[in-house]
């Protein structure tokens, strides 16, 4: 198991399910429930409220996957907690430890606005095409996008590069090929909601094909809770999808030990053509569009370089290298 598997926003939902696994161990998987039982995976609260190991071996090392949050920093010495405060705990303590390491990571981010008229036509002939022939499931716009970004990292690989020092000197490390993270909003079971990020790996070996279907797998199991340990490791870049609450555009958070995190904005006509009718938009040939973002470890990354593959991911979804085609083929399929 790779040791910095819950390094990121997935421990919350280790947590979450540890927490479930004490009230009830038959609640979670039997995956889940040996590696519980084993003690690599969940930590319980000493007698001071701290957190402390779960019973293991004392020979054995402390993992560094343990899921359990970290405590929660006190008031200072003499301070009072102000009125209306509530600690916070669980998956949402480790969030805050989370952003709070982000912090580390000198990030810069670049904008791109991206017409969206060949996409939007293009995703309707596929799935046309998979009506036609019978097939089941659908093409998202992000499917697409996601697919986009893993051919362009092909030709821009320093967007996945990540930066480790040890003994005060700092290492670029090139990642063997491209694991992308889907950052997936899951809802628990009490109705509270939570971030997870499963990760497709080796995602440039894959034809599109190939990538939809782990695509879908690692989403279905995110929203049924059947993630595993493993699907959580190793992402390199990470692919979140704000727009689909009608955010325009986000810089979001990169965490340690990824290179880049895209965001994808809402899709729409640009603001100054809002209370223009939508068939005189299209008389004029006016685009919907989207805004994407690249943030990326600027310690390894050049603004150069993430403008480049933007770039390239913008000429991708506009047909260039014949990426529709590629993506029709390995449905069986021709592109509309």
């Amino acid at each position: 198991m790779d040791p910095n598997v819950f390094e990121t926003a997935n421990a919350g939902f280790a947590q979450a399910m540890y927490e479930e696994f004490l009230r009830d161990p038959a609640a979670v998987g039997p995956e889940w429930r040996r590696l519980f039982e084993s003690g690599v995976v969940g930590e319980r609260p000493d007698g001071n409220g701290a957190v402390a190991p779960a019973s293991r071996p004392a020979a054995e090392p402390r993992p560094a996957v343990a899921a359990a949050m970290p405590p929660v920093a006190q008031p200072a010495a003499g301070s009072t907690v102000p009125p209306g405060a509530s600690a916070i705990k669980g998956p949402a303590a480790k969030l805050v430890a989370n952003m709070n390491e982000s912090l580390a990571v000198p990030t810069a981010t670049t904008f791109r606005v991206v017409p969206v008229g060949v996409l939007d036509e293009k995703r309707r002939g596929l799935n046309r095409g998979l009506q036609a022939a019978g097939k089941s499931g659908k093409i998202s716009f992000t499917h697409l996008i996601a697919f986009a970004l893993v051919q362009a990292t092909k030709r821009h690989s320093v967007m996945s590069h990540t930066l480790v020092i040890r003994d005060g000197t700092p290492y670029r490390v090139a990642p063997e090929g491209t694991a992308l993270g889907l950052a997936v909003d899951v809802q628990r079971k009490d109705g509270s909601r939570g971030l997870v990020v499963p990760v497709i790996k080796r995602a440039d070996t894959m034809d599109f094909a190939a990538f939809h279907a782990a695509y879908e797998e690692l989403v279905e199991k995110a929203r049924t809770n059947r993630l595993m340990p493993d699907d959580f490791a190793g992402a390199t870049m990470s692919l979140t999808n704000p727009g689909g609450l009608g955010t325009v555009a986000s810089v979001p958070r990169l965490m340690a030990g990824q290179g880049s995190i895209i965001a994808v904005g809402a899709i729409g006509y640009p603001a100054e053509f809002s209370a223009v009718p939508e068939e005189r938009l299209r008389e004029f040939g006016v685009s919907k569009v989207m805004t994407v973002t690249s943030t990326y470890d600027h310690r390894v990354i050049q603004g150069a370089e993430s403008g480049a593959f933007l770039a390239t991911v913008d000429h991708l979804l506009q047909g260039d290298q014949g990426f529709f085609e590629h993506i029709a083929a390995s449905l069986g399929m021709e592109v509309a």
